[in-house]
């Protein structure tokens, strides 16, 4: 019963039906940067609905998750070390 009803909220990519959210985008709005549901419901035109089944749908797929949200950060480390911001760059010369 219950996976019925996340079923109309969640699709298989794992991200909220008829929406390019994904649960990762709502699991690190809510758990990393501290959003409330109702802020993520406001913020990207969802349903509270969405947003509990998002996060349901992330208590039941915890370490998954976690570790493609690691892998992301690790991917977007990489690409910062291999190309550096030109405004740091130009921020680091003016204080040397």
């Amino acid at each position: 019963m219950v996976a019925a009803v996340l079923d109309r909220h969640i699709e298989i990519t794992p991200g909220i039906a008829g929406r390019r959210i994904t649960v990762q985008n709502v699991v690190v709005w809510h758990e990393h940067l501290g959003q409330s549901a109702d802020e993520i419901s406001a913020a990207h035109d969802l349903s509270l609905a969405d947003v509990y089944a998002a996060l349901a749908y992330y208590f039941d797929h915890r370490t998954e998750i976690d570790a493609s949200i690691r892998e992301d950060e690790a991917f977007v480390a990489a690409l910062r070390a291999q190309q550096p911001s030109p405004l740091r760059t130009k921020l680091q010369n003016l204080s040397s």
